[in-house]
């Protein structure tokens, strides 16, 4: 599987934007995707995660309200909504899979914890 991120850009404060995480190959749906951002000066951190089926999401707690993931497997595509985007959102967005759910979810805390496979990024810069 590979991963292509898009949908960054220039935003206003307050603003809204949806990335798009498109994956190739078949075998899509037997990975989880989660979605992590890093700020220019600071380590990567975890956003969110869609599990295989889409049926089930898991947020870092200071993410949640703000943003949503979805998926569509027909589509080979995840999506990351983003709303009421603060300046300090400002960031390189990567989408990651991964067969195993838990591994998304604590790769940021523990680095030994590999994920399999990482889209290169899409910036998001929000204005103020």
């Amino acid at each position: 599987v590979q991963l292509v991120e898009s949908g960054g850009g220039l935003v206003q404060a307050g603003g809204s934007l949806r990335l798009s995480c498109q994956a190739s190959g078949r075998t899509f749906s037997s990975y989880a995707v989660g979605w992590f951002r890093q700020a220019p000066g600071k380590e990567r951190e975890f956003i969110g995660v869609v599990s295989r089926g889409g049926g089930s999401q898991y947020y870092e707690d200071s993410m949640k309200g703000r943003f949503a993931g979805s998926r569509d497997n027909a589509k080979n595509t995840v999506y990351l909504e983003m709303g009421s985007l603060p300046p300090g959102d400002t960031a390189l967005y990567y989408c990651a899979g991964d067969p195993i759910l838990q591994n998304l979810v604590v790769h940021s805390s523990d680095k030994n914890t590999a994920v399999e496979v990482w889209g290169q990024g899409t910036l998001v810069t929000v204005s103020s």
